[in-house]
Protein backbone atom coordinates (compact mmCIF):
# COMPACT_ATOMS: atom_id res chain seq x y z
CA UNK A 1 0.00 0.00 0.00
CA UNK A 2 2.57 4.21 -0.08
CA UNK A 3 2.15 3.41 0.91
CA UNK A 4 0.89 3.90 -0.81
CA UNK A 5 4.06 3.13 -2.66
CA UNK A 6 2.50 1.93 0.14
CA UNK A 7 4.02 3.14 1.97
CA UNK A 8 4.34 3.73 5.51
CA UNK A 9 7.74 5.66 5.86
CA UNK A 10 7.56 9.64 6.98
CA UNK A 11 9.53 12.05 5.42
CA UNK A 12 12.93 11.27 4.41
CA UNK A 13 16.50 12.89 5.57
CA UNK A 14 18.29 15.31 3.39
CA UNK A 15 20.33 12.98 1.84
CA UNK A 16 24.12 12.74 1.57
CA UNK A 17 24.11 11.96 -2.14
CA UNK A 18 21.54 12.86 -5.31
CA UNK A 19 22.04 9.63 -7.25
CA UNK A 20 18.85 9.78 -9.47
CA UNK A 21 19.11 6.69 -11.21
CA UNK A 22 20.01 4.31 -8.36
CA UNK A 23 16.98 6.39 -6.68
CA UNK A 24 14.55 5.89 -9.22
CA UNK A 25 15.13 1.86 -9.49
CA UNK A 26 15.20 1.67 -5.58
CA UNK A 27 11.78 3.36 -5.87
CA UNK A 28 10.11 1.09 -8.68
CA UNK A 29 11.84 -2.06 -6.82
CA UNK A 30 9.39 -0.54 -3.89
CA UNK A 31 6.79 -0.21 -5.99
CA UNK A 32 6.85 -4.09 -7.37
CA UNK A 33 7.70 -5.31 -3.29
CA UNK A 34 4.59 -3.23 -2.30
CA UNK A 35 2.08 -4.73 -5.43
CA UNK A 36 3.40 -8.20 -4.28
CA UNK A 37 2.48 -7.46 -0.54
CA UNK A 38 -1.07 -6.03 -1.52
CA UNK A 39 -1.66 -9.52 -3.77
CA UNK A 40 -0.86 -11.33 -0.69
CA UNK A 41 -3.36 -9.00 1.59
CA UNK A 42 -6.02 -9.60 -0.75
CA UNK A 43 -5.78 -13.48 -0.99
CA UNK A 44 -5.06 -13.20 3.17
CA UNK A 45 -8.33 -10.79 3.81
CA UNK A 46 -10.61 -13.25 1.96
CA UNK A 47 -9.43 -16.18 4.22
CA UNK A 48 -9.35 -13.93 7.10
CA UNK A 49 -10.47 -11.38 9.12
CA UNK A 50 -8.70 -8.21 7.48
CA UNK A 51 -7.96 -7.05 11.14
CA UNK A 52 -6.03 -10.15 11.97
CA UNK A 53 -4.16 -9.96 9.10
CA UNK A 54 -3.08 -6.62 9.25
CA UNK A 55 -2.58 -7.08 13.35
CA UNK A 56 0.26 -9.57 12.28
CA UNK A 57 1.95 -7.22 9.40
CA UNK A 58 2.23 -4.84 12.36
CA UNK A 59 3.97 -6.68 14.44
CA UNK A 60 6.89 -7.65 12.02
CA UNK A 61 6.63 -4.37 11.24
CA UNK A 62 7.28 -3.10 14.64
CA UNK A 63 10.18 -5.58 15.23
CA UNK A 64 11.69 -4.18 11.92
CA UNK A 65 11.27 -0.42 12.74
CA UNK A 66 12.58 -1.06 16.76
CA UNK A 67 15.58 -3.10 15.07
CA UNK A 68 16.08 -0.20 12.82
CA UNK A 69 16.18 2.39 16.16
CA UNK A 70 18.01 0.02 18.30
CA UNK A 71 21.19 0.09 15.57
CA UNK A 72 20.85 4.06 15.10
CA UNK A 73 22.83 6.06 16.67
CA UNK A 74 21.53 7.44 20.17
CA UNK A 75 19.49 4.15 19.94
CA UNK A 76 15.70 3.35 21.19
CA UNK A 77 15.68 6.49 23.39
CA UNK A 78 16.76 8.72 20.88
CA UNK A 79 13.94 7.60 18.36
CA UNK A 80 11.23 7.49 21.10
CA UNK A 81 11.64 10.73 22.47
CA UNK A 82 9.50 13.61 20.64
CA UNK A 83 7.86 16.73 22.09
CA UNK A 84 4.63 16.04 20.44
CA UNK A 85 3.81 12.57 21.00
CA UNK A 86 -0.04 13.49 20.25
CA UNK A 87 0.97 14.31 16.95
CA UNK A 88 2.87 10.97 16.13
CA UNK A 89 0.52 8.37 18.16
CA UNK A 90 -2.31 10.12 15.74
CA UNK A 91 0.18 9.81 12.57
CA UNK A 92 0.36 5.83 14.18
CA UNK A 93 -3.62 5.61 14.38
CA UNK A 94 -3.92 6.76 10.90
CA UNK A 95 -1.69 4.72 9.29
CA UNK A 96 -2.79 1.16 10.90
CA UNK A 97 -6.75 2.44 10.34
CA UNK A 98 -5.88 3.07 6.26
CA UNK A 99 -4.06 0.03 5.89
CA UNK A 100 -6.78 -1.61 7.62
CA UNK A 101 -9.66 0.26 5.54
CA UNK A 102 -7.37 -0.23 2.40
CA UNK A 103 -6.63 -4.45 2.79
CA UNK A 104 -10.94 -4.52 2.96
CA UNK A 105 -11.34 -2.75 -0.21
CA UNK A 106 -9.15 -5.24 -2.31
CA UNK A 107 -11.69 -8.08 -1.25
CA UNK A 108 -14.58 -6.20 -2.53
CA UNK A 109 -13.18 -4.49 -5.22
CA UNK A 110 -9.90 -5.93 -5.83
CA UNK A 111 -7.19 -4.48 -6.86
CA UNK A 112 -7.55 -2.68 -9.62
CA UNK A 113 -10.05 -0.54 -8.44
CA UNK A 114 -9.20 0.35 -5.86
CA UNK A 115 -5.93 1.22 -6.39
CA UNK A 116 -7.23 3.48 -9.23
CA UNK A 117 -9.52 5.37 -6.70
CA UNK A 118 -6.16 5.09 -4.35
CA UNK A 119 -3.77 7.39 -6.45
CA UNK A 120 -5.89 9.96 -6.20
CA UNK A 121 -4.05 10.51 -2.51
CA UNK A 122 -0.69 13.19 -3.86
CA UNK A 123 -3.97 15.51 -5.37
CA UNK A 124 -6.16 15.36 -1.65
CA UNK A 125 -2.25 16.10 -0.25
CA UNK A 126 -1.80 18.98 -2.09
CA UNK A 127 -5.86 20.47 -1.34
CA UNK A 128 -5.53 20.20 2.32
CA UNK A 129 -1.78 21.18 2.62
CA UNK A 130 -3.32 24.80 2.94
CA UNK A 131 -6.04 24.25 5.75
CA UNK A 132 -3.77 22.01 7.35
CA UNK A 133 -0.02 23.36 7.00
CA UNK A 134 -0.42 26.98 5.74
CA UNK A 135 0.62 26.41 2.66
CA UNK A 136 -0.16 27.92 -0.53
CA UNK A 137 -1.83 26.44 -3.25
CA UNK A 138 -1.66 28.09 -6.74
CA UNK A 139 -4.16 27.80 -9.28
CA UNK A 140 -2.67 25.79 -11.34
CA UNK A 141 -2.35 23.13 -8.78
CA UNK A 142 -6.00 23.72 -8.08
CA UNK A 143 -6.39 23.10 -11.80
CA UNK A 144 -4.67 20.08 -11.90
CA UNK A 145 -6.22 18.83 -8.33
CA UNK A 146 -9.62 19.39 -10.19
CA UNK A 147 -8.59 17.37 -12.90
CA UNK A 148 -7.69 14.60 -10.94
CA UNK A 149 -11.17 14.34 -9.32
CA UNK A 150 -12.64 14.01 -12.48
CA UNK A 151 -10.67 11.11 -13.10
CA UNK A 152 -12.13 10.02 -10.22
CA UNK A 153 -15.31 10.40 -11.18
CA UNK A 154 -14.67 8.39 -14.63
CA UNK A 155 -14.08 6.05 -12.27
CA UNK A 156 -16.87 5.61 -9.65
CA UNK A 157 -19.32 6.37 -12.57
CA UNK A 158 -22.13 3.34 -12.64
CA UNK A 159 -21.41 3.24 -16.36
CA UNK A 160 -17.79 1.76 -15.20
CA UNK A 161 -19.44 -0.94 -12.89
CA UNK A 162 -17.85 0.71 -9.90
CA UNK A 163 -19.93 2.88 -8.21
CA UNK A 164 -21.34 1.42 -5.57
CA UNK A 165 -21.10 1.63 -1.42
CA UNK A 166 -18.09 0.11 -1.99
CA UNK A 167 -16.53 2.82 -4.04
CA UNK A 168 -16.10 4.84 -0.74
CA UNK A 169 -13.93 2.47 0.51
CA UNK A 170 -10.60 3.22 -1.27
CA UNK A 171 -11.48 6.70 -1.66
CA UNK A 172 -11.58 6.70 2.39
CA UNK A 173 -8.44 5.14 2.62
CA UNK A 174 -6.79 8.25 0.23
CA UNK A 175 -8.29 10.82 2.40
CA UNK A 176 -6.67 8.96 5.63
CA UNK A 177 -3.53 8.28 3.95
CA UNK A 178 -3.43 11.84 2.69
CA UNK A 179 -3.92 13.07 6.47
CA UNK A 180 -1.93 10.97 7.36
CA UNK A 181 1.37 12.59 4.94
CA UNK A 182 0.65 15.82 6.41
CA UNK A 183 0.71 15.04 9.82
CA UNK A 184 4.22 13.74 8.64
CA UNK A 185 5.49 16.37 7.01
CA UNK A 186 4.20 18.54 10.30
CA UNK A 187 5.78 16.04 12.77
CA UNK A 188 9.13 16.36 10.74
CA UNK A 189 9.12 19.99 11.97
CA UNK A 190 10.48 18.91 15.08
CA UNK A 191 11.10 15.30 15.15
CA UNK A 192 13.43 13.06 12.96
CA UNK A 193 12.80 10.51 10.45
CA UNK A 194 13.64 8.18 12.88
CA UNK A 195 11.57 9.72 15.56
CA UNK A 196 8.34 9.15 13.39
CA UNK A 197 9.44 6.26 11.76
CA UNK A 198 9.29 4.72 15.12
CA UNK A 199 6.37 6.11 16.44
CA UNK A 200 4.71 5.11 13.18
CA UNK A 201 5.10 0.92 13.32
CA UNK A 202 5.10 1.01 17.25
CA UNK A 203 1.72 2.93 17.89
CA UNK A 204 0.23 0.82 15.02
CA UNK A 205 1.57 -2.07 16.79
CA UNK A 206 0.35 -1.43 19.44
CA UNK A 207 -3.08 -0.18 18.33
CA UNK A 208 -3.76 -3.54 15.74
CA UNK A 209 -2.98 -5.65 18.89
CA UNK A 210 -5.74 -3.95 20.80
CA UNK A 211 -8.20 -4.78 17.91
CA UNK A 212 -7.12 -7.34 16.46
CA UNK A 213 -6.49 -9.98 18.70
CA UNK A 214 -10.34 -10.49 19.10
CA UNK A 215 -10.32 -11.76 15.78
CA UNK A 216 -8.01 -14.59 16.09
CA UNK A 217 -8.99 -17.36 13.44
CA UNK A 218 -6.09 -20.55 12.58
CA UNK A 219 -4.11 -20.75 9.17
CA UNK A 220 -3.35 -23.22 6.77
CA UNK A 221 -0.38 -24.54 6.43
CA UNK A 222 0.02 -22.80 2.99
CA UNK A 223 -1.29 -19.49 4.60
CA UNK A 224 1.39 -19.29 7.04
CA UNK A 225 4.01 -19.39 4.44
CA UNK A 226 1.98 -16.27 2.35
CA UNK A 227 1.75 -14.56 6.01
CA UNK A 228 5.58 -14.81 6.42
CA UNK A 229 5.85 -13.72 2.44
CA UNK A 230 3.70 -10.43 3.43
CA UNK A 231 6.10 -9.72 6.62
CA UNK A 232 9.02 -10.41 4.65
CA UNK A 233 7.97 -7.92 1.85
CA UNK A 234 6.24 -5.62 4.00
CA UNK A 235 9.88 -5.00 5.91
CA UNK A 236 12.00 -4.73 2.44
CA UNK A 237 9.82 -2.12 0.34
CA UNK A 238 10.10 0.08 3.78
CA UNK A 239 14.01 -0.22 3.40
CA UNK A 240 13.92 0.12 -0.55
CA UNK A 241 11.87 3.22 0.27
CA UNK A 242 14.58 4.17 2.87
CA UNK A 243 17.46 3.78 0.99
CA UNK A 244 15.34 5.27 -2.27
CA UNK A 245 15.40 8.56 0.05
CA UNK A 246 18.83 8.40 1.30
CA UNK A 247 20.19 8.35 -2.49
CA UNK A 248 18.23 10.78 -4.28
CA UNK A 249 15.69 14.25 -3.98
CA UNK A 250 12.18 12.93 -3.14
CA UNK A 251 11.13 14.64 -6.01
CA UNK A 252 12.76 13.25 -8.47
CA UNK A 253 11.79 9.51 -7.65
CA UNK A 254 8.09 10.44 -6.33
CA UNK A 255 6.61 10.28 -10.12
CA UNK A 256 7.75 6.42 -10.60
CA UNK A 257 6.24 5.56 -7.19
CA UNK A 258 3.33 5.76 -9.78
CA UNK A 259 4.21 2.63 -11.18
CA UNK A 260 3.05 0.78 -8.07
CA UNK A 261 -0.48 0.91 -9.48
CA UNK A 262 0.89 -0.79 -12.84
CA UNK A 263 2.28 -3.48 -11.47
CA UNK A 264 -1.13 -3.96 -8.74
CA UNK A 265 -3.13 -4.08 -12.18
CA UNK A 266 -0.69 -6.71 -13.45
CA UNK A 267 -1.59 -8.94 -10.31
CA UNK A 268 -5.33 -8.00 -10.23
CA UNK A 269 -5.39 -9.78 -14.16
CA UNK A 270 -3.23 -12.43 -13.93
CA UNK A 271 -3.72 -13.70 -10.31
CA UNK A 272 -7.28 -12.91 -9.34
CA UNK A 273 -9.02 -12.51 -12.65
CA UNK A 274 -9.86 -8.74 -12.32
CA UNK A 275 -10.30 -6.66 -15.42
CA UNK A 276 -9.25 -3.26 -16.12
CA UNK A 277 -12.28 -1.15 -17.24
CA UNK A 278 -12.21 1.21 -19.95
CA UNK A 279 -13.09 4.00 -17.85
CA UNK A 280 -10.97 2.82 -15.07
CA UNK A 281 -7.88 2.84 -17.27
CA UNK A 282 -9.02 6.67 -18.07
CA UNK A 283 -9.86 7.53 -14.74
CA UNK A 284 -6.07 6.16 -13.65
CA UNK A 285 -4.94 7.97 -16.14
CA UNK A 286 -6.20 11.42 -15.78
CA UNK A 287 -4.90 11.23 -11.72
CA UNK A 288 -1.77 9.93 -12.42
CA UNK A 289 -1.51 13.35 -14.65
CA UNK A 290 -2.50 15.27 -12.53
CA UNK A 291 -0.57 13.86 -9.62
CA UNK A 292 2.42 14.51 -11.68
CA UNK A 293 1.95 17.89 -12.71
CA UNK A 294 1.12 18.97 -8.86
CA UNK A 295 4.87 17.35 -7.82
CA UNK A 296 6.66 19.74 -10.62
CA UNK A 297 4.33 22.41 -9.34
CA UNK A 298 5.62 21.75 -6.37
CA UNK A 299 9.57 21.20 -7.50
CA UNK A 300 9.28 24.23 -9.42
CA UNK A 301 8.01 26.26 -6.73
CA UNK A 302 10.85 25.37 -4.31
CA UNK A 303 13.25 26.05 -6.80
CA UNK A 304 11.84 28.93 -7.08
Amino acid sequence: MPHQASPAVPAAPVPQRNTVGLGIGLMIGSTIVFALQDGMSRHLAAEYNTLMVVMIRYWFFAAFVIAIAARAKGGLRRAVKTSQPVVQALRGLLLAAEVCVAVYGFTLLGLIESQAVFICYPLLVAALSGPVLGESVGWRRWSAIGVGFIGVMFILKPSGGVFDIAAAIPLAAALMFALYSLLTRYAARRDTTATSFFWTGAVGAVFMTAVGIWHWEPMTLPDYGWMACLCVTGALGHWLLIKCYEVAEASAVQPFAYFHFVWASILGMTLFAEVLRPSVATGAALIVAAGLFTLWRERAKRAA
